[in-house]
């Protein structure tokens, strides 16, 4: 009897043991299961969100960083640095190097790369950033540093000198998009854009040394080379500006990816008041240079002698992206030497309203960084109408078709020697020789401090190719002598 009621005892207790240990582990999950709902909550709150439910018990020490640290991929790419580094170098001469014909001004007989190498240093990634900001693609944002030791030679040779100029102590900082497009084949990617975002601004720092002799031995060098960089950035890198690059090894469409010219913008240049005199006696000659990007700028007349001159020039120009680009206005003096810029300004195209008119005045302002200027007295103002008209499908078609035909005529002025860039403005005076903005050099040439001008490109093609492309650049319609749009 003692034994069979031990039995019943010990059966129960341990069914009691089982279901007390499972009823325990339930109620374990559940609380896991609620902790797991309140965290994913959490996580989904901003940091406005925590500040309204946390009032001013809000913890300093929470932070919510935009970009996740990948020191992983700094070591690998440290490992791969040297390979990456010379397939970029070979991108680099093959991408570059024939672009330099297209800015070379007069009396620069050659202008290239005498030595080109990326250094063993390799780039640091702070951070990056990935988003799905369309279907079908996958955009990553990469937080881009680079201190290197590259040893890059450019071999300049002029009708006065011949130079070679090296670029040393060079810094880059900057944000880098790159857009993966993404397709059922194998690899899953049809194509690459690589573009810098244009907030915050592409930072690049460097010294120029002559090799063998003085950067004063060819006049304005220096100027050219410092606008060569700005351009590159500002008009072929900078969003919306990109490079596309198919690969997998197979032809692919990608016209989607690409720049396109989404509305135009017509421009009238009315007048200007209380310009800055730039000369010993009388006046200042001034004339107005309007674009969107570098790459077509177009000039109003000179008006002698006037500080207060009125133009009512009429230009038309194109938009590829209206929420962050601008209109860039820039006032001249014309002078025997090289023409001074009396002011400059910055018109957002996002703050103008499609099909409607607006006059607008303007102030001038000695630079768009003005924490290097230390002049900062008043240039004047300047008034302008502008009107802003979205495309269409088929008006679309119609301005990529122009772009090629205006670049192609550009060219022509080029090869005959009436203008010293194809990316120099173009305004009176046009048939008869154009006048060049920035026009200086002496009796050499013109334009060599705005010389920079050649890298207002698309470039679509594989890695290691040399077949290049342009798209979606900035267009004027087409002019007549007087450069006046019709």
């Amino acid at each position: 009897m003692g034994l069979i009621s031990g039995l019943v005892m010990g059966i129960l207790t341990g069914i009691a043991l089982m279901a007390g240990w499972m009823h325990m582990m339930r109620r374990r999950s559940t609380k896991r299961v609620a902790k797991a709902v309140d965290i994913k909550l959490l996580g989904s709150l901003n940091r406005d969100d925590l500040k309204k439910i946390c009032g001013d018990s809000y913890p300093e020490w929470i932070s919510f960083p935009v970009y996740e640290q990948v020191k992983w991929m700094n070591k690998q790419l440290s490992k791969l640095w040297p390979f990456v580094a010379d397939a970029a170098t070979m991108v680099i001469k093959e991408t570059v190097e024939p672009m330099l014909e297209d800015y070379r001004p007069p009396g620069i007989s050659s202008l290239k790369f005498s030595k080109l190498s990326l250094g063993t240093v390799p780039p640091k990634i702070e951070g990056i950033r990935v988003q799905s900001l369309k279907k079908g693609q996958i955009t990553m944002d990469i937080d881009f540093r680079w201190g290197g030791d590259p040893s890059i030679i450019l071999a300049v040779e002029a009708l006065v000198a011949s130079l070679p100029i090296q670029l040393k102590d060079l810094q880059v900082f900057t944000i880098v998009r790159v857009i993966f497009q993404l397709t059922e084949e194998i690899p899953c990617i049809s194509a690459v854009v690589v573009a810098l975002l244009s907030e915050p601004k592409p930072r690049i720092d460097y010294t120029l040394k002559a090799v063998g002799g003085s950067l004063t031995a060819i006049p304005g060098l220096s100027d050219m080379i410092d606008d060569t960089v700005k351009t590159i950035v500002t008009d072929m890198l900078q969003w919306p500006h990109r490079i596309v690059v198919p690969i997998g090894g197979v032809p692919v469409d990608t016209s989607d990816l690409e720049l396109k010219p989404h509305g135009r913008l017509t421009v009238t240049i009315v007048k200007a008041t209380g310009l800055k005199n730039m000369e010993m006696i009388g006046k200042s000659d001034p004339y107005a240079v309007v674009y969107i990007r570098p790459t077509f700028k177009v000039k109003t007349k000179v008006i002698d002698n006037n500080l207060n001159p009125v133009w009512n020039e009429k230009f038309v120009l194109i938009a590829e992206d209206k929420e962050t680009q601008s209109l860039i206005l820039e006032v001249f003096d014309k002078d025997i030497g090289q023409d001074k810029r009396l002011g400059i300004v910055k018109l957002p195209l996002i703050d103008l309203e499609p099909e409607t008119t607006k006059e607008i005045e303007l102030r001038l302002m000695p630079s768009l960084d003005m924490l290097k200027i230390k002049d900062k007295k008043d240039r004047g103002n300047v008034t302008i109408q502008v009107t802003y008209h979205h495309f269409n499908k088929e008006e679309q078609m119609a301005a990529l078709e122009e772009e090629k035909r205006i670049m192609e005529e550009r060219r022509k002025l080029k090869e005959a020697g009436m203008i010293g860039s194809t990316m120099d403005a173009l305004g009176s005076g046009v048939g008869a020789g154009a006048s060049l903005v920035g026009s200086g050099f002496g009796a050499v040439g013109s334009g060599l401090s705005k010389a920079g001008k050649f890298m207002g490109k698309s470039v679509t093609g594989n890695f290691g190719g040399s077949s290049n492309k342009r798209n979606g650049s900035t267009l004027t319609t087409p002019m007549p002598e007087n450069g006046k749009a019709s």
